[in-house]
């Protein structure tokens, strides 16, 4: 079988990225690791609609690292996580970081198994299931959910899986006035913070929720 390969500029323009959101050059073999596996799998399961690797490389690693400086330590479910983003993503630039990708798509948690073991990321697991019916009550610092819903919708499914005084960090694109609006009762916003991400056109939004 032909080795898979990425196709010529992406591996420089995630390095471009990479540096113009000062992370760490290192971060760019496991990022293309996993990015060329995804890229090989997605031409036969259809796990992301983005085809072209270089837009994947702005859309789905580059996306998924803006929120990386307000994750550190502790555990975060990463919720209707498809192949794995930004759980994985974020899971390789935070060692520390113990991420679960729910998934409840078996293509894609078999996807993500396999990312997760050549990448050898003793940090991630694969939950596949419903964010609703993960029955892991109170248990993570960190929810977070890249695309899934509304901030209401989040906690509806996910709402259970959040410690007293953990966070959610919702990604958004416009400022979200009305989901803001919308929260159930003794959920607040914390913050809501602009984000920066390289090749990227549009807004995009790190909304930050505290449970009750």
């Amino acid at each position: 079988m032909t080795e898979h390969t990425l196709p010529a500029g992406v591996a420089d323009a995630l390095e471009r990225g990479l540096a113009a959101m000062q992370l760490d050059a290192a971060l760019a073999p496991p990022l293309l690791t996993y990015l060329t596996l995804l890229d090989r799998w997605n031409r036969t399961y259809n796990l992301t609609a983005i085809r072209d690797p270089l837009e994947m490389v702005t859309r789905h690693l580059l996306d998924s690292l803006a929120m990386q400086p307000f994750l550190e330590t502790g555990n975060l479910a990463d919720l209707g996580t498809g192949p794995g983003l930004p759980g994985i993503p974020l899971a390789i630039a935070r060692p520390q970081l113990q991420v679960t990708l729910v998934e409840s798509n078996g293509k894609k948690a078999r996807f993500m198994r396999e990312a997760v073991r050549q990448l050898g990321l003793g940090n991630a697991r694969v939950a596949e299931s419903r964010a609703e019916a993960l029955a892991e009550p109170a248990a993570y610092d960190h929810l977070t959910a890249r695309a899934m819903d509304t901030l209401a919708g989040i906690i509806r499914v996910g709402g259970h899986l959040l410690r007293p005084g953990g966070r959610l960090l919702a990604m958004k694109g416009v400022y979200p006035h009305d989901e803001i609006a919308q929260l159930p009762a003794g959920w607040s916003v914390e913050q809501v913070l602009p984000l920066s991400v390289p090749g990227l056109t549009g807004e995009r939004h790190l909304v930050v929720v505290t449970g009750p």
